[in-house]
């Protein structure tokens, strides 16, 4: 672990009802750390779409989300992690899709969360095994505000 760096790590359930208790701690963990509510709520959008993208299709039987809150000096890294299956095609054209064994450039029209999360924080990646789950590392800079000048 990187010196002056603190983590927090949530464990839960990949189902909609727990995705909340990852937004509330996000807003707890951000605001303390200075960011502006706009900023918050693009981080709450962004972690949302990581989670839900778990929650939806990483698993056939219940499975469980890490998301990993990491507080750097100027930064706040989130980190969102299933060991579900990559997914799979269901076979009909038109089907939502996911980047589970795919690039960030290969994101079909399901897959615009990943978009909106580049569109919303400063770095994005992404990293899938097959068979052993999806990574998403997501990180926002605080801004040195010229807001009060």
């Amino acid at each position: 672990m990187i010196e002056g760096v603190e983590k927090i790590v949530i464990n839960l359930p990949a189902t909609a009802e727990y995705v909340d208790i990852v937004r509330l701690n996000l807003y707890g963990i951000a605001s303390k750390m200075g960011f502006s509510y706009e900023e918050i709520e693009d981080m709450k959008v962004a972690v949302s779409e990581a989670c839900n993208n778990s929650v939806l299709y990483a698993y056939k039987e219940p499975g469980m989300i890490e998301v990993t809150f990491e507080i750097l000096n100027d930064a706040l890294s989130i980190t969102v992690r299933d060991e579900g299956e990559s997914f799979e095609p269901w076979g009909a054209s038109g089907e939502r899709v996911t980047l589970h064994e795919k690039e960030l450039s290969e994101a079909p029209i399901g897959g615009l969360g990943f978009y909106l999360m580049q569109a919303l924080m400063d770095d994005v990646s992404v990293e899938s095994d097959a068979g052993r789950g999806t990574k998403v590392m997501m990180t926002r800079r605080l801004q040195n505000s010229g807001e009060n000048v």
